[in-house]
């Protein structure tokens, strides 16, 4: 493996001193916004940040390390975050960089990768955030979507840190798809994402609420279960409209928003712009 790392606890201790790297996009925007001082504020510089979970949880691990005694309540909010720690001492402790592209330019088969679960991610966030608002009236939404945002985090770094690893764990599973992805991530890293992820939040000392949110083992609380079948649809439909797993996403959606499947599934298809035959046997 890269870099000589080895196990688990080898990569949380990586990892808790890496340097994040983050979105291009990401970093061009916030120095757009830096230049315009006159219009600068939290909720513009927070727009941009929460759209990209490796900027977001940077941002959220250097709260968490450098939080004053007086702090009772948990941030996981980024505009939050932001008023907390001043848009001064946000742009000169935690830049945006490096960047991933960079990191990532000869690894480009990783890069497409490592962007593709970014924006799954994205995609999840934003249906977690549309139900929680919409259909379960969920003052914290917020708290949802970001949550929802971080919830694969530990495979968004590895495809960051330790690329041909991870190109080795899906050309496995392309090659049998019966495979479970935590017993290939075993084989190949000596432990499984998931693993990591909980690890690493515990580690870097992120909210409670947060580690509950992402955590799929408590998801028969509706805001945990929120998150957990907004990452699923947004995992399965990336395989194709006609992903097998689907249907079953639509009746669990359902129970939760209280709707029919089918209604489940035509606002999902309005949402993403696709044609689907709700009269087709699934």
């Amino acid at each position: 493996m890269q870099q000589g790392i080895q196990g688990l606890d080898g990569w949380v201790a990586f990892l808790s001193k890496a340097d994040i790297p983050v979105l291009k996009r990401t970093a061009r925007e916030l120095t757009a916004l830096q230049q315009e001082a006159d219009k600068l504020s939290a909720r513009g510089v927070a727009e941009v940040i929460s759209r990209d979970p490796l900027m977001t949880v940077k941002l959220l691990r250097y709260l968490q390390s450098h939080k004053h005694r007086s702090q009772t309540s948990e941030v996981i909010v980024v505009e939050q975050a932001l008023m907390m720690l001043g848009l001064d001492v946000f742009f000169s402790k935690t830049p945006a960089s490096p960047l991933v592209e960079t990191e990532l330019h000869t690894h480009l088969d990783a890069l497409t990768q490592l962007l593709h679960v970014v924006r799954r991610a994205q995609r999840a966030s934003n249906y977690a955030r549309e139900w929680a608002v919409l259909h379960l009236h969920d003052m914290r939404y917020e708290e949802i979507r970001i949550a929802t945002l971080l919830h694969d985090l530990a495979e968004m770094l590895m495809w960051c840190f330790e690329p041909a690893a991870m190109l080795q764990i899906r050309a496995i599973q392309q090659q049998d798809k019966a495979l479970r992805s935590r017993a290939v991530q075993e084989q190949v890293l000596g432990f499984a994402l998931a693993d990591l992820q909980h690890a690493l939040t515990t580690a870097w000392d992120l909210p409670e609420l947060l580690l509950m949110l992402m955590d799929d083992d408590q998801s028969r609380k509706p805001r945990v279960r929120n998150v957990t079948l907004a990452v699923n649809l947004a995992r399965h439909s990336a395989n194709g409209w006609d992903d097998a797993a689907l249907p079953d996403d639509y009746t669990d959606i359902g129970e939760l928003l209280r709707m029919p499947a089918a209604e489940v599934m035509a606002m999902v298809a309005t949402d993403a712009g696709v044609a689907c035959d709700l009269t087709r046997p699934h």
